[in-house]
């Protein structure tokens, strides 16, 4: 008798800490999805928060494009710099999905490669619900131009936008590729992005020492929306920052506390 009630003390203990261990559901994870695109199909990755298919409001979206040394086609590099290392540290309370596609290749953000962006971003709002009010967008470096890209193509969309360390022309004769190309046409291409994004709120983020992608252009851009009596647009430079400037971006809890509290009014 008592060699059976303790197999049965045993095996409550077991089930109470069954119950009490963690499920995927308990903690923040990136899980792989493919989306198809003109035939193509392209693979990417989202951070779901913790909790995410339980919740009962629709959750924030963030999409986020990375820099020229995450590209490839491992589905695996986009996730190891930028935003996603800082996912990983707050992987049990950032609130928001997130969404992060990679460039094959030796490619841009554009074109093709934005248009499977935004079906990844799409499937992922589908897949999850996710609030088409606060959708916002992201990117470093070459990332960065590839924010103004999409969203000079879908100018409504956005309820907030966060380029860091981007720019506006190529920054290198060694580069040609990388410049904003909705605007390459325009005499003045920052008056352009400034009078066709002045009612989306944006902050642009570089370093002051940035040698690879001069702050130049986002100097300009800051003065365009100015110009332009813009709705909300902000400019941080960090004063002994290089190019990497998206380590310190993407830990500023300002950034944050701002990203969220935007909401498009054309969802």
């Amino acid at each position: 008798m008592a060699r059976r009630t303790g197999w049965l003390l045993w095996a409550m203990a077991m089930v109470t800490l069954a119950g009490c261990a963690p499920t995927r559901e308990d903690v923040g994870r990136f899980e792989a999805r493919a989306v198809k695109v003109d035939g193509r199909t392209a693979y990417y990755q989202v951070f779901v928060p913790r909790g995410a298919r339980a919740q009962a409001d629709h959750l924030p979206v963030v999409l986020f494009l990375h820099g020229s040394g995450e590209r490839g086609n491992d589905n695996q590099a986009q996730t190891e710099a930028g935003l996603g290392p800082y996912l990983r540290r707050h992987a049990d309370t950032f609130p928001a999905l997130v969404v992060l596609p990679q460039v094959p290749g030796d490619g841009e953000w554009s074109g093709d490669n934005n248009r499977v962006a935004l079906a990844a971003l799409d499937a992922t709002v589908a897949e999850f619900n996710a609030d088409p009010q606060r959708q916002y967008l992201t990117g470093m470096s070459m990332g960065g131009y590839g924010s103004w890209n999409i969203a000079l193509d879908s100018p409504q969309r956005f309820a907030a936008i966060v380029p860091v360390c981007g720019a506006v022309l190529a920054p290198r004769a060694v580069r040609p590729t990388l410049f904003v190309e909705d605007v390459a046409h325009e005499a003045d291409p920052y008056a352009a992005i400034a009078q066709r994004l002045k009612h989306t709120p944006i902050w642009m983020f570089h370093g002051a020492r940035d040698d690879v992608v001069p702050p130049e252009d986002d100097r300009r851009l800051k003065a365009a929306f100015e110009q332009a009596d813009a709705k909300d647009a902000r400019y941080t430079e960090y004063p002994d920052g290089n190019h990497n400037a998206w380590d310190a971006t993407y830990a500023d809890d300002a950034m944050w506390a701002w990203l969220w509290a935007q909401r498009s009014p054309h969802r």
